[in-house]
């Protein structure tokens, strides 16, 4: 079994009319329990790309060199999102909107005002932690998805009228936390994709976007600026940390957003951060945007266009076709008709695709806080060892199909009251398998 790399710089030589950095590093594995070692190898880096690294985190600066491991792209993706922790969703952890009228994260900071910052940051440190990552790397989990809000490096930032009177509700500080995470990653091979999730505006009135039932991200430019630059700068950030396998230039815009609009956003965004992170560093995602990938026929294509995936997410519970299906008709859709849309995609779209969201949930109650009933499905009539057989079925035909795929994120890690969303206790219930290697 190959381990995360230890790489120890041996020696560095720079004269002084020489402008870059030349590193000779011996690079040792674990394998099979025991280390060995590989040839040294020499590396260079441009001073320029080291300017502001005095200012980075420690762990960025002590591990400034790629991880050969995760940044390989061809190693399949088997992952989880972190939701709800950097981003709150109220469905997710609903005992942070007891008493409140809050929806969503822009309306619970508005509304909790100097309460806000003690009740975040209490959340921070205790819903997502070093054990938890452990524990994903035990299972063979190697990847995980995190989504942010626009807001993380704090104001200035565009206003909204759902702010209220404060120009800059959002507390403040998740951007340690998110430096933290990395470390956490780096220190258990785990490989991390960021994702701007919620974008200034809203990019599709859901609650995940930051401001339920308002979709105005893209209709104004101050919108779509401000999120270019929050990508931008966190492939600055990022760009030296080992874990950084990718940056995900915009969570599921919503159907309506057209696409010519929705194709230019993405070209400026994968410049800002290529400005920061060559190809060879780091993936740049973009997701359907809730549209056919043949929408995207000959978009961003390599030469041009490097390292870029397609993202999409698949879920079996939202429309009332599938609400009203028996798990029959979930396993076939799931097994037969996704697998061949897996074909299709990658046979015609010629881009390495991510299936970023899934779960076992097939239940619209749990997780709505728009939908109208009836709620009714699949499960509801069954006895507790028909549902375990159900879920294990269900999570099995989307697994063998999701592994056709460049790599899968299971959504989420952790939830307070909807287990068949939390992939910690599907995997403890049985219904996962206990090993992703």
């Amino acid at each position: 079994m190959i381990t995360f790399p230890l790489v120890r710089f041996v020696s560095s030589f720079a004269p002084r009319n020489f402008p870059d950095l030349l590193l000779q590093l011996s690079i040792y594995f674990h394998i099979n329990n025991k280390l060995q070692s590989f040839p040294p190898k020499q590396v260079l880096i441009l001073r320029q790309d080291l300017q502001g690294l005095e200012n980075a985190p420690m762990g960025l600066r002590e591990n400034a060199m790629p991880d050969p491991v995760t940044s390989n792209p061809s190693t399949r993706l088997r992952g989880v999102n972190l939701g709800g922790w950097l981003l709150l969703e109220k469905w997710m952890t609903p005992s942070l909107f007891e008493g409140l009228e809050a929806t969503d994260e822009t309306t619970w900071c508005a509304e909790l005002g100097q309460e806000a910052p003690v009740r975040l940051r209490a959340h921070w440190e205790r819903f997502i932690t070093r054990e938890d990552f452990a524990w994903l790397a035990g299972v063979g989990i190697n990847a995980v998805r995190i989504p942010l809000g626009h807001w993380i490096f704090g104001p200035p930032y565009p206003y909204h009228s759902k702010y209220g009177e404060n120009p800059h509700p959002f507390v403040e500080g998740g951007i340690d936390v998110l430096d933290r995470a990395f470390d956490w990653a780096a220190e258990f091979g785990i490989c991390v994709i960021l994702d701007l999730h919620a974008a200034p505006g809203c990019q599709n009135g859901f609650d995940n976007g930051g401001i339920k039932d308002v979709c105005e991200w893209h209709t104004r430019e101050e919108y779509l600026a401000h999120s270019v630059d929050v990508l931008g700068r966190l492939a600055e950030r990022y760009r030296f940390a080992p874990a950084l396998y990718g940056i995900q230039l915009l969570n599921e815009p919503r159907w309506d957003v057209p696409t010519a609009l929705l194709e230019a956003y993405y070209l400026r965004a994968y410049h800002a951060i290529r400005k920061y992170c060559p190809p060879e560093r780091a993936a740049i995602v973009f997701h359907d945007g809730f549209r056919s990938h043949r929408e995207y026929l000959g978009f961003m294509q390599p030469p041009q266009y490097q390292n870029v995936i397609f993202d999409i997410h698949r879920y079996q519970c939202f429309a009332r076709e599938e609400i009203e299906m028996d798990i029959h008709g979930h396993l076939h859709k799931a097994g037969d008709l996704w697998r061949q849309e897996a074909d299709d995609i990658q046979r015609e779209l010629m881009l390495p695709t991510i299936v970023g969201e899934w779960s076992l949930g097939l239940d619209l109650e749990v997780v709505s806080l728009w939908a109208e009933g009836p709620f009714d499905h699949a499960l509801r009539s069954m006895d507790k060892f028909q549902q375990d057989v159900a879920y294990r079925a269900y999570g099995a035909a989307q697994l063998l199909t999701f592994e056709l795929y460049h790599g899968w994120f299971f959504w989420s890690y952790r939830t307070e009251t909807t287990p068949e969303w939390c992939f910690r206790e599907c995997v403890e219930r049985g219904w996962l398998p206990p090993q992703f290697q």
